[in-house]
């Protein structure tokens, strides 16, 4: 008779339940990377190859340009995508946040010297770029995705461009309300895309297998040699294949590092590379097929498909991209690099997830324009990839800082793995400068306007910062005058929100000079950002009595976290305050231009005051109730 097993104690089944919700956790952090993280690079095989060998700057199909072409690919995802950002760059976390604004932060916290203003410039610059990428992404990814429809039809090439802006234009129209219930579909779609990416690729190579010596890197020495200046300058192509490799860093944040370096290595990297070997074996086998390698590797019978398919993929890295720009809208309005502006939180689950009307109608008017004005998706692929070259080379220096700084890596360490990727980027960056004619001058024109406003911005502030400073006074000074000169006293809790712990705000000051009464209880609220992405609960409010009725709350709020004030201050344990019977008070400053000596330009000055003005108010950024917030004005003079 066979030995009974042991019946399985409580400790073990509990030890199994954690690890199948770890399995299954994980899991689901997987599907989610495919369909947030990877969207962008994932549909880069619909035009990159393509633009390469048969764009306007093509070098043209023949078998030393296909194998020197895909060399060249295979070794770009390698060394940019698999080692500088799945390898090293992802080390690099602020709190479990990355993207270029949050290495910025991390590189600001970890270093102290006279190059820092400059290094924080170069970040701002850098972020100020992935906004003129977010407009033309979009564009170009739809579009390349429609234009399969003049494979299966060429009559009905007139329709792309209609088609291409209605599905623009609905992609936007939603996204107000949230992507919550969009997303949980996106994973399952991305697995459907990389599985027939893989596909169609080993079908392809199997008939013509010889494509696969591209992976020996003397076929891209050749590839110059064979096409000199023709191809450094089709570099510029070649770096489309790369393109949204900066998103693994930038979206770390929603999925974690594990399960970005477990998709990439297991799901994305190989569908990528078979994807882009089909194509080569395509072409060495049939060169006609340049028009459309990728819609060509299927069947006849299935292009419709793939045009479906393809549409579907492409828009779902484009609403990760657009989602991102919100994202980066928040983070840099709570560091002060952008003015306020209207932000709407679409989950209550997730803090991360908001929607911002003035970014996501801009983008839809850009990607529209660019739509119609380029065109094809060949003449916008001559726009795309300078701002994203530009933005990985400041990654590249920024994050050399950082690993000296925070992961203990060796100045001569940190300065030769910089210098071996900088030579890279800087390759294609400067193949990516002769699209500036043709298309390129797009994005920059566009990251400097951002960048104007966000450097005049953060230089405003501080300036009406240091105005207001000239009239300081002790919190507990004032309040203590206050109550020696018997000033009224009335009923209820008043609220003051200013920067600066336990000096007196200004509009506590102009109320005792206008009104001569003080609540008997007046409580400080001086709420920092913090350079994390999130603050624990436990930390996010700090109490401390001054006396006379008077205390001073500090509150903490991370840079991914717009705070809602009431919410946080219901939170508080054993609060010493009434929060019900209570007012908040704030001061608006009224901005006035004079003819003193200024850092500021002129131009600057009056889109300063004019950006102050059209600012979200503070009463409707902090989540106030307005039938209880007093506004009280002051004149600042610039």
């Amino acid at each position: 008779m066979p030995a009974t097993p042991p019946p399985r104690g409580g400790a073990t089944d509990a030890v199994e339940r954690r690890r199948r919700r770890r399995q299954a956790s994980s899991g689901g952090l997987l599907l989610a990377a495919l369909g947030v993280v990877f969207g962008d690079i994932a549909t880069s095989p619909l035009y990159a190859l393509r633009e390469t060998l048969g764009g306007a700057e093509g070098v043209g199909v023949d078998r030393v340009n296909v194998l020197g072409v895909l060399s060249l690919v295979l070794w770009s995802l390698i060394i940019v995508v698999t080692v500088k950002y799945v390898l090293l760059v992802l080390r690099a976390d602020n709190h479990g946040e990355g993207g270029i604004l949050a290495l910025t932060t991390l590189m600001r916290r970890s270093t102290d010297t006279r190059l820092t203003p400059l290094l924080v410039a170069l970040g701002l610059f850098g972020t100020a770029l992935l906004y003129g990428d977010g407009a033309i992404t979009p564009a170009i990814s739809v579009l390349s995705a429609v234009e399969g429809l003049q494979v299966v039809r060429p009559e009905l090439g007139s329709w792309v461009l209609p088609i291409s802006v209605a599905i623009l234009v609905a992609l936007f129209a939603v996204q107000r309300f949230g992507t919550g219930a969009i997303g949980a579909a996106f994973g399952p779609v991305m697995v459907v895309w990389f599985a027939v990416l893989a596909i169609l690729g080993v079908v392809q190579v199997v008939q013509q297998p010889e494509v696969l010596v591209a992976i020996d890197p003397r076929h891209g020495i050749r590839y110059f040699a064979a096409n000199g200046f023709a191809g450094f300058a089709s570099l510029g192509a070649v770096f489309l294949v790369v393109t949204g490799g900066e998103a693994l860093y930038a979206d770390m944040g929603h999925v974690g590092v594990p399960a970005i370096r477990r998709g990439w290595f297991t799901i994305v990297m190989p569908a990528l590379v078979l994807a882009y070997l089909g194509q080569g074996a395509l072409l060495l086998r049939d060169p006609g097929a340049i028009d459309s390698p990728f819609f060509r590797m299927g069947p006849t019978w299935a292009t419709g498909g793939l045009v479906v398919l393809a549409t579907a993929a492409t828009i779902i890295a484009s609403q990760a991209l657009i989602s991102g720009a919100f994202s980066l809208t928040m983070q840099a309005v709570q560091v002060d690099h952008l003015p306020r502006v209207a932000i709407r939180n679409t989950s209550r689950r997730h803090a991360g997830q908001v929607y911002v009307p003035a970014v996501n109608w801009l983008l839809m008017v850009a990607c529209v324009g660019l739509v119609v004005g380029f065109g094809s998706s060949s003449a916008l692929a001559a726009a795309y990839g300078v701002a994203v070259t530009a933005t990985m080379a400041i990654t590249t220096i920024l994050f050399a800082v950082v690993a000296v700084q925070r992961l203990g890596w060796s100045r001569r360490r940190a300065v030769l793995v910089a210098a071996l990727f900088l030579v890279v980027d800087l390759a294609f960056f400067g193949a990516n400068l002769l699209k500036i004619p043709d298309g390129g001058w797009f994005p920059l024109v566009v990251a400097g306007l951002v960048f104007l406003v966000m450097r005049t911005w953060h230089d405003g502030r501080a300036l009406v910062a240091r105005r207001l400073r000239r009239d300081r006074v002790a919190a507990r000074t004032v309040v203590a005058q206050a109550t020696a000169s018997r000033v009224t006293r009335v009923p209820g809790t008043a609220f003051y929100l200013h920067p600066r712990p336990e000096q007196a705000p200004p509009a506590l000051l102009a109320t005792l000079r206008s009104h001569h009464v003080l609540h008997q209880q007046v409580v400080l609220v001086a709420i920092t950002v913090d350079p994390v992405p999130l603050v624990p609960r436990a930390r996010q409010v700090r109490i401390t009595e001054l006396g006379d009725g008077l205390l001073q709350l500090d509150v903490h709020v991370g840079f991914a976290h717009r705070p809602n004030l009431p919410s946080i201050l219901r939170e508080v344990e054993d609060p010493v305050f009434d929060l019900d019977d209570s007012v908040f008070v704030l001061g608006r400053e009224h901005l006035t231009s004079t003819a003193r000596p200024f850092t500021f330009s002129r131009l600057r000055e009056r889109l300063f005051i004019r950006l102050h003005r059209n600012a979200t108010d503070a009463a409707d950024w902090y989540g106030l109730p307005a039938d209880r917030v007093i506004e009280v004005g002051s004149v600042v003079e610039l």
